[in-house]
């Protein structure tokens, strides 16, 4: 079916609200969850289950939100790109008004219901999240910088420190780290995905990496910030925070990972650098979530 004919449609009730959904880029908020679930659970203060589903709800739906309002703003460029082209609001599913009005309404609805059922400080990193995420990123440097992924991605970041807040009323070094380690994962992970759809990037002007910069450039970049990645990875275990079993692990994970980023540097063939970007780009998941299983297990033991 071509997307006009899909436009040309009057979207059901049902298919309205699964749009509604799929603004809220649910495999984006998969991931918030569970870095902010990790952060809840390994704080050394706990609070009761009621509360703590409820905060955690709470953040699910910020992250929606956020995402909500992100494909509002970047509907004109989604409706550019293949990958992105069947998206609620370029599929005429959901209006820009539609999703504009959802958007505001759940950040509100999610920053109250934080403040209400965890704490302030929490409350505020979600809504600074929000913020940084919507304002900083989408709107000011998706289109201006390829440094956008680096800067932007303290938004995804902030997760687990959510989750530490939530338990504890405040932030800590470990939390921090948690932060890190996101925030250092974001660039590699993200270059990658931007070498194999380049030519997307490319139809709808955004200055990604390999775009501005070219493949050689990018590659390097990914290969220096799987390094960086890795130190910070290996950081908590320096720190003291986990054990022998977290520093063995996952430097085993972060060697191979480093290694999959050295082949795609020292590839020349284009189909090859492909290919290797693409394992690189699903590797880089199956990593931070193994990376955050460890911490979750350690902290649960210790």
């Amino acid at each position: 079916m071509q997307l006009s004919e899909i436009i040309s449609k009057k979207p059901l009730p049902y298919q309205i609200i699964k749009g509604l959904f799929q603004l809220m880029k649910p495999r984006v908020m998969s991931l918030v969850i569970f870095t902010c679930v990790v952060g809840l659970l390994i704080a050394p203060t706990q609070i009761n289950l009621v509360s703590s589903i409820i905060s955690l709800l709470a953040v699910a739906l910020g992250a929606g939100a956020a995402g909500t309002l992100n494909m509002w703003y970047e509907s004109d460029l989604d409706a550019l790109m293949e990958r992105t082209c069947l998206r609620p609001i370029p599929s005429g599913i959901i209006t820009k008004k539609q999703a504009l009005i959802f958007g505001l309404i759940t950040s509100i609805i999610s920053i109250i219901a934080l403040f209400i059922f965890s704490n302030f400080i929490a409350a505020l990193i979600l809504t600074s999240t929000i913020l940084f995420y919507v304002l900083i990123y989408t709107i000011w440097l998706k289109r201006k910088t390829p440094q956008n992924i680096v800067i932007g991605g303290a938004a995804g970041a902030l997760p687990p420190v959510i989750g530490w807040a939530i338990a504890t009323g405040g932030i800590s070094l470990e939390p921090i780290i948690l932060f890190l380690i996101i925030f250092f994962w974001t660039p590699s992970h993200f270059w990658s995905l931007s070498l194999y759809r380049s030519d997307d990037y490319e139809k709808a002007k955004i200055p990604m990496l390999p775009v501005i910069s070219g493949v050689r450039v990018t590659k390097i970049n990914i290969f220096i910030y799987s390094i960086i990645y890795a130190l910070t990875v290996a950081s908590p275990y320096i720190f003291g925070f986990y054990g022998l079993s977290y520093f063995i692990v996952s430097t085993i994970l972060s060697l191979y990972y480093i290694y999959l980023c050295y082949n795609l540097l020292k590839e020349e063939n284009t189909h090859q650098e492909l290919k290797i970007s693409k394992k690189i780009f699903k590797f880089s998941i199956l990593h931070l979530f193994a990376i955050f299983i460890i911490i979750l297990m350690d902290g649960i033991m210790t």
